[in-house]
């Protein structure tokens, strides 16, 4: 079992994060009589999951789903197959930027030669 800082600690997050993933019934921990919050190894896998997924880029509605379903199917198969979906569209989305700034990129090149060529027949 882990305390909130403890997670908050390992993970380089804030305790107020964990307690926002809690409030979107992504984390579940148990409490103490004392009212502390206690997170399972479940909840520290979760944690893992959740920030790898907002590492790349996923949504956290994306990210709850994929949670969900791998507590409805214990085999992960079910998450599997929606984060290869997640995945593939994110994918294709980081394909279009990365085009949209080497696009970005030449243009400025360009630019940037044009006015040296002007600053150059300017002297």
């Amino acid at each position: 079992m882990f305390k909130i800082s403890e997670l908050a600690n390992e993970f380089s997050i804030s305790t107020r994060t964990i307690r926002y993933y809690e409030e979107l019934h992504l984390l579940t921990p148990a409490r103490t009589d004392g009212n502390q919050r206690m997170y399972s190894k479940g909840d520290h896998v979760k944690l893992q999951l959740i920030l790898r997924g907002k590492k790349y880029g996923f949504t956290l509605e994306e990210i709850k789903e994929m949670v969900q379903l791998f507590e409805v199917d214990p085999s992960g198969v079910k998450q599997l197959e929606r984060t290869i979906t997640f995945g593939e569209k994110r994918l294709n989305e980081i394909t279009i930027r990365i085009n949209e700034l080497t696009q970005l990129k030449n243009e400025m090149e360009n630019l940037l030669w044009e006015f040296r060529e002007r600053v150059k027949k300017g002297r």
